[in-house]
């Protein structure tokens, strides 16, 4: 180990044990720690920068440029910065730190070329073996995606001090390179220089980014937990945070709070880790309670921007219109409205809230300020609530506005037409995504090809979509080809779909009931059999469907296994009023899909268990006439479900909105948004 007479250990602790990927020799009897960020570098008071400072004076010469050229850099004008540092014979340490930062936070396609001039100029200044300057420009490099020249100026700065070590790891970490981190690290040790707290955080990161070896991140976030605890390190809040967030990433949410739990020194990260971890892992209700306690502790730690980014997800995620209104209202009276980050979430939350409307005003009101995630908000607003033609319309907007689309962008933009039927509108965004916007397309466009032919109907050009991908087809692909054999009934491709789905994800238990709705709506009753053998032998469980109300600013949760509660009771008697009701009115229970091969009476019986049957009645019961009744619900809308919301909003006279995993149905007088395409 690296230091093993640390007096800060808890052999007591599970996560200690040892930890095979670090050295074993090299065991100082002790180590100092560098406290200070990579922001407040001490410039030349390190002792390797001190020995170069009598090369180049911090001080500037009478009469130079450095001063003006430093300002030009804080104000943005880099270019102008440039053409003096052109003239200036003597920069100093300062005016190329303030080049590189500004290069670094430039937003253009010629920031590279310019950072990369700025470097060239350091270097026939002698400037390339100052520690401090390789530290900033390996973070320029990591800002530009460009790891390769940043592991250069790493392998060129013979002074490797601690900062460039975890300059170069943090830029692995943010290029999705965690794999190549650890290597690094026995490098680092194995050379002498010891790891700091930035050290640890730096390395957790990069363990999410382990893009090739995902299966090991959990094993090497808890390894590193480990080290860190044995060290004294967990107790600084930059580490524990960071432990918190990827815990939080990996989706153990257990591990996330225990180590939010045992903080002593909680600050508004560890606040806002917390919060996006519950936010992000669909655990909403939980993010919605802790923001809550967190308006209770100290001011110092009140919610900023990044809090409320992830609070507002969370509202999206229960569509919590009233919680997310009141939300709004503190980000105007705290002026946080106007960061982006935020406006960016406050459109996707009305969005996804059922409100649209709200959503575009929030859109238009940010202005010259609107980003490519504003646009991709917007659009992605209109495709789930069904307004194909208003999703490309937006789309043209941005382009004619000049921003540029990215991926993210066409697999909104796809979404929105499959959610409309605009095939062909669709194949010629495909098409234009490599030719006219270098985007090349990923396992999620080509899934959203697939989804829109298989809705159309189109299952054998959905399953030409397929074979013919330049990449191999993932999940996601074949996901969305089992869905359309769902909606169609077909069965040999269904089991085609799934014979890859089950060597793909082998513990996904969605495909697997499925697979068992095409048997069930084939009346392939020994096939559902099998499926749920099969599924028994693996030990895998259906998803349970849940379903959540807001009625006055209060959400309500319900699952069909609360059947024989009280309250369920009550639900299921309205239900069985209003569907005996509706029967005179030809109304059909759509038994085709429940997997139980009984009697009519009996599928009916399980059908008015559905929890968004529950949460409708629900709904009707303890909101006011004329108020719309909003649900939502965690897996996609079933077809009786579907028919009995039609009927009730009809009957009731009510404005329903149903938001399922897939999209937003509007039910009013007996007819949904959706025109029954979902």
């Amino acid at each position: 180990m690296w230091a093993s007479c640390c007096t800060h250990r808890h052999h007591c602790h599970p996560l200690v044990h040892h930890l095979p990927f670090f050295p074993t020799h090299h065991e100082p009897p002790h180590f100092f720690l560098f406290h200070c960020v990579y922001s407040s570098f001490p410039r030349h008071h390190h002792a390797a920068a001190a020995a170069a400072a009598p090369l180049h004076s911090a001080a500037p010469a009478v009469g130079s440029n450095n001063h003006l050229i430093q300002s030009l850099c804080r104000q943005g004008n880099l270019k102008q910065a440039l053409r003096l540092l052109a003239k200036e014979p003597n920069p100093t340490q300062r005016t190329f730190e303030a080049l590189i930062l500004s290069c670094a936070r430039r937003r253009g396609d010629d920031a590279p070329s310019l950072g990369v001039a700025v470097h060239r100029r350091l270097v026939d200044d002698g400037f390339d073996q100052d520690p401090f300057l390789s530290t900033k420009l390996i973070d320029m490099y990591s800002e530009f995606g460009a790891v390769a020249d940043a592991r250069q100026v790493f392998e060129e700065t013979c002074d490797k001090t601690i900062f460039v070590w975890n300059a170069l790891l943090r830029a692995l970490a943010v290029a999705d390179e965690g794999e190549e981190a650890f290597p690094l690290l026995r490098k680092m040790v194995a050379a002498g220089t010891l790891p700091d707290s930035f050290t640890y955080s730096c390395m957790l990161k990069a363990c999410v980014g382990m893009s090739s070896h995902l299966a090991l991140a959990p094993t090497r976030i808890r390894e590193l937990h480990a080290h860190a605890l044995r060290h004294g390190f967990v107790p600084r809040v930059h580490v524990a945070t960071t432990l918190l967030d990827v815990y939080a990433k990996i989706g153990d949410i257990a591990y996330a709070r225990n180590m939010f739990d045992d903080m002593p020194n909680k600050n508004v990260v560890s606040w806002s880790a917390m919060i996006g971890c519950y936010a992000r892992n669909e655990r909403a209700f939980d993010g919605l309670r802790l923001f809550q306690e967190m308006l209770l502790v100290p001011a110092e730690n009140a919610p900023n921007a990044v809090t409320m980014v992830s609070t507002l997800q969370a509202c999206a995620s229960l569509a919590a219109l009233e919680q997310g209104r009141m939300l709004h209202g503190y980000l105007l009276r705290r002026r946080l409205d106007v960061i982006l980050p935020v406006t960016n979430a406050l459109i996707a939350m009305y969005a996804k809230c059922g409100r649209l409307e709200a959503g575009r005003r929030v859109f238009a009101g940010a202005g010259g300020r609107r980003d490519v995630v504003s646009w991709n908000s917007l659009i992605s607003g209109y495709g789930m609530h069904g307004h194909g033609e208003d999703a490309v319309c937006t789309f043209e907007d941005m382009i004619a506005a000049g921003v540029r689309p990215t991926a993210i962008t066409f697999v909104a933009l796809l979404g929105a037409c499959s959610h409309a039927g605009l095939v062909h509108a669709a194949q010629q965004f495909f098409v234009s995504m490599g030719r006219d916007h270098a985007v090349v397309p990923r396992a999620e466009h080509y899934a959203c090809m697939v989804d829109l032919l298989g809705r159309a109907g189109r299952l054998e050009d959905a399953a030409a979509v397929v074979e013919g991908m330049r990449i191999e087809p993932g999940p996601t692909v074949w996901g969305a080809l089992l869905g359309a054999c769902r909606i169609h009934g077909a069965v040999e491709l269904a089991e085609r779909a799934c014979k890859r789905l089950f060597e793909l994800e082998p513990s996904n238990a969605g495909n697997y009931v499925l697979l068992a709705d095409v048997y069930a709506g084939a009346g392939m009753w020994g096939e559902v059999g099998r499926v749920k053998k099969l599924m028994e032998a693996r030990e895998l469980q259906k998803l349970p469907g849940c379903s959540w109300v807001e009625v006055r600013r209060r959400m309500y949760a319900f699952t069909a296994a609360e059947e024989a509660a009280p309250l369920a009771e009550q639900l299921l008697a309205l239900l069985c009023k209003l569907v005996a009701e509706m029967k005179e009115e030809g109304y059909v229970p759509d038994t085709r899909f429940v997997l139980y091969d009984l009697g009519q009476e009996e599928k009916e019986r399980i059908l008015l268990g559905h929890s968004e049957k529950l949460a409708l009645a629900f709904g009707l019961i303890n909101s006011g006439a004329g108020e719309v009744i909003r649900i939502t619900k965690n897996l996609r809308l079933c077809e009786d479900c579907h028919s009995v919301t039609k009927f009730v909003s009809k009957f009731a006279n009510r404005e329903i909105l149903v938001r399922d995993v897939n999209r937003f149905h509007h039910f009013r007088d007996g007819r949904c948004s959706c025109g029954d395409y979902w």
